[in-house]
């Protein structure tokens, strides 16, 4: 690890573009959101392994301390 692990990001839902600074679980990957403007419920883009991975400002826990086993 070479720096601090970051616990929040901003999610943005891409169906209405909403977005909300959320703080992240540091055991696992967050598979699935539902965006609470739009009730969508989000899922990763095909090659990443959460929702934050592929629709937040930030990676996730485990992908930036190096621990993601995807």
């Amino acid at each position: 690890m070479t720096g601090e692990i970051i616990l929040k990001s901003t999610i943005t839902c891409p169906n209405c573009g909403h977005k909300k600074e959320e703080e992240m679980p540091t055991g696992a990957c967050q598979f699935f959101y539902e965006c609470e403007n739009c009730k969508k419920m989000m899922k990763p883009k095909q090659g990443d392994c959460c929702v934050y991975c592929s629709y937040g400002t930030i990676k996730c826990p485990p992908v930036q301390d190096g621990s993601c086993n995807c």
